[in-house]
């Protein structure tokens, strides 16, 4: 169990001062000067020994990501664009961060900007997040008032500039090129890569994109050392992590905990357990909408990170944005539910996801109504397989993903369903 002292996110709960008063009696901004006086090249080393992974789903190592940065400039300016279009059903742990403790991200934005050799940093935030946009807004001006951040930012001789971009609740904008496109005021489009944003991202610039949590979490990592976030979790799946528990659980809650926590402990502890028990879950969705769904029976002895999830439960982390389901879900519906949600967010660029979630989502209709042939299932598998993989951005995969963890792990409940109705009208033409 992560013990209090060694939370990186002092406020989750707004329990305290949000203000920059507040943030620095709380040990945020303490240092900052000394830590970019220490060069890029340490800042970036220490982030790579911290093993920190990114937070936004993808998992990929967040000081590596640095490292792609061009070292000396071209003449092309460098820019950090900080992903806070937090659309994924589920999730809901960044909007903390920006509501409650906006400084951690701010102060995080300085540094790694520094370590990119970014002079400025735009924070593209989700439409739908207007009183997260109005603290974080604040915040930010708050730092440019105290000199924080600015010319001269910490009296360190690095003038920075921090920009907040509010985006229209499009999903597709969370995918990093979309959420460039976007930026720069053109419809939000995934691009083709390469090239990748660190060689002509924002504006044809240099451009590093990354989740809130993995920026918000760098100062404390500098300030502690990468030995202290690397010694929690296992190997390779490291540090602390913020989950979001929603779903039939006694207590719904965000929480910041060790990585690799069991699950069964993540929810006794902080959720106060199961509606209903144990005996009565019936599904979890371990990491957000788009990652597929696990039985129970499977879930319960299971190990929260990337590498747990995804080798041996054929789901992932995600942004650890845990749904749990009961006995009283209608499972195929839910499923349904998200693949209409996909359907409507396809931004319509590639064919397999512009035909194939709308395909998914009227099969996934007639499933739930039990109206499909058995057949029809295999069918439906096959063609999640066609639009997996097969498009610009990952919306495909996470389109069909939640479709082919149904099927995987629910097939009975399915077949029950269209021989239930079958049975039902073999009755009805007897009666007749």
């Amino acid at each position: 169990m992560l013990k209090d002292e060694d939370r990186i996110f002092t406020n989750l709960y707004g329990m305290h001062d949000r203000s920059l008063k507040g943030a620095m009696a709380r040990g945020h901004w303490d240092g900052t000067a000394k830590i970019l006086q220490n060069g890029r090249d340490w800042i970036v080393e220490q982030m790579k020994a911290s093993g920190l992974r990114g937070r936004g789903g993808a998992g990929f190592p967040t000081g590596l990501k640095w490292s792609f940065m061009p070292r000396e400039s071209d003449g092309r300016p460098a820019y950090l664009v900080v992903n806070a279009d937090e659309s994924e059903p589920g999730t809901c742990k960044d909007r903390e961060i920006m509501r409650h403790d906006p400084h951690t991200l701010i102060e995080g934005c300085l540094i790694a900007s520094f370590a990119m050799n970014a002079h400025a940093c735009f924070i593209y935030i989700r439409g739908e997040y207007i009183r997260e946009r109005e603290a974080l807004q604040a915040a930010i001006d708050e730092a440019y008032e105290a000199g924080l951040i600015g010319r001269n930012a910490c009296k360190s001789g690095w003038d920075f500039d921090l920009y907040l971009h509010h985006g229209a609740g499009a999903y597709i904008c969370g995918e990093e090129t979309a959420l460039l496109e976007s930026l720069e005021g053109k419809k939000g489009m995934p691009r083709m890569k390469p090239p990748f944003p660190a060689m002509a991202g924002l504006y044809g610039c240099p451009t590093t994109v990354n989740n809130v949590e993995s920026i918000a979490v760098a100062p404390t990592i500098l300030r502690r050392g990468p030995d202290w976030f690397a010694g929690f979790g296992r190997p390779n799946n490291v540090g602390t992590k913020i989950f979001a528990i929603s779903g039939h659980v006694n207590n719904p809650c965000v929480v910041e905990e060790e990585m690799s926590i069991p699950f069964e402990e993540l929810i006794e502890r902080h959720c106060g357990g199961i509606r209903g028990g144990w005996d009565n879950l019936k599904a979890v969705i371990p990491g957000g909408s788009s990652v597929p769904c696990v039985r129970a029976e499977n879930m319960r002895g299971a190990i929260m990170d990337f590498d747990y999830l995804q080798k041996e439960l054929k789901s992932g982390l995600g942004t650890a944005a845990v749904i749990v389901m009961d006995q009283s879900t209608d499972i195929i519906k839910a499923i349904w539910r998200l693949a209409k949600f996909y359907k409507h967010e396809s931004c319509g660029q590639c064919t397999p996801c512009r035909e194939g979630t709308g395909w998914m989502m009227r099969v996934m209709e007639r499933l739930v109504r039990g109206e499909a042939g058995i057949e029809e299932i295999d069918m439906l598998f096959d063609v999640s397989k066609q639009v997996e993989g097969h498009t610009i951005c990952a919306l495909g995969d996470a389109a069909a993903w939640p479709i082919q963890g149904l099927i995987r792990n629910f097939r009975d409940e399915i077949e029950d369903r269209i021989r239930a109705r079958d049975r039902g009208r073999t009755s009805a033409v007897a009666a007749e």
